[in-house]
């Protein structure tokens, strides 16, 4: 698909998406997304910009040190997980068609491309209506966010870690957002304790400061970053601004929040988590599959939409990296 062919079919979508939106872009406040000509919709939080002190001391995990203060301009954050009602659409054109009022996709969303339909019943027998969607590559979940652009004109992306970790604390500087005490995570996170070994609707436990539902269990969440264990050495004594690890390598990629798997101190805000080729390991294809973490039933993804919106030529430059091969 040209650049010139997504340019014009997006900017159609931006069109209309400025006029519903161009209050909310400049209070920045909540906002309901509609996906127009569907009746799928989303909801995102106003997360203010700001200083935080990122990492912890409380922990051993050298990977969170040394605490540095970090700043942060404002955006958006879905208020929950992105579901399987939301994503499937992106992964079976035939249902998005049966989410379709007038049962067609336009063409340029018709354009984008899809990841291959997986071997597995990707929900692993979780539940869907309502429940995280997971298992999806970096790319994968980048590529959805591509899907969303060409809907709705709107660049959404991944968080950066240091989003994530901003968001997650909404303006506390304890282990969990809530406090230290892990003896309250039942009442906030579905983890190892309490989930039964599965994924929960989302939205049923208690919110974060800013409105957050599941940050932390449920289903670990994407972040845009590279995961380097050192990162943060570099940042000491200093005050880091938007940092970001570029992505340049298949393995690892930073995860964060824990999941429904996991341990209370891996629901921390600040504990950080990297991505493994062995989430892969059963994948019978050669090479394996770009799209899909057979091994992985426990990541899964939210949404992030900057106030500072890039160009179109950043946007699609940020969604157009070509996939590396996983042998």
């Amino acid at each position: 698909m040209s650049t010139k062919f997504v340019k014009r079919g997006v900017l159609s979508f931006a069109l209309a998406a400025a006029c519903l939106f161009a209050d909310a872009q400049e209070k920045h406040e909540r906002y309901e997304q509609q996906l127009a000509g569907t009746t799928l919709s989303f909801s995102m939080e106003a997360i203010p910009g700001g200083l935080y002190n990122r990492g912890s001391n409380k922990s051993d995990k050298a990977d969170e040190k040394p605490v540095h203060q970090v700043k942060i301009d404002p955006f958006w954050m879905s208020t929950f997980e992105v579901t399987w009602d939301l994503y499937e659409p992106f992964v079976y054109k035939d249902f998005e068609v049966t989410k379709s009022v007038d049962g067609k996709v336009a063409a340029e969303v018709d354009a984008v491309t899809r990841p291959t339909k997986p071997y597995l019943d990707m929900t692993f027998g979780m539940g869907k209506e309502g429940h995280p969607a997971l298992a999806m590559t970096h790319y994968n979940a980048i590529q959805f966010c591509k899907w969303l652009y060409i809907r709705t004109g709107i660049f959404y992306r991944l968080p950066t870690e240091a989003e994530w970790e901003y968001a997650c604390r909404a303006g506390s500087d304890t282990e969990y957002y809530f406090g230290d005490d892990a003896a309250m995570l039942e009442e906030y996170a579905w983890f190892a304790a309490n989930s039964k070994e599965q994924t929960a609707k989302v939205g049923q436990k208690k919110p974060n400061a800013w409105g957050l539902y599941d940050m932390m269990g449920n289903v670990a969440e994407w972040t845009y970053d590279q995961y380097i264990e050192d990162f943060y050495q570099q940042f000491a004594g200093k005050v880091a601004e938007n940092p970001v690890a570029v992505p340049t390598t298949l393995y690892p990629h930073s995860v964060r929040g824990g999941s429904f798997e996991s341990k209370a101190d891996e629901l921390r805000s600040a504990a950080r988590m990297a991505s493994d080729p062995y989430w892969k390991q059963l994948d019978p294809q050669i090479p394996k599959s770009n799209w899909w973490f057979p091994e992985a039933p426990f990541v899964g993804l939210r949404l992030v939409r900057p106030v500072h919106v890039p160009t179109h030529e950043e946007i699609m430059a940020y969604y157009d990296k070509a996939p590396i091969k996983d042998f």
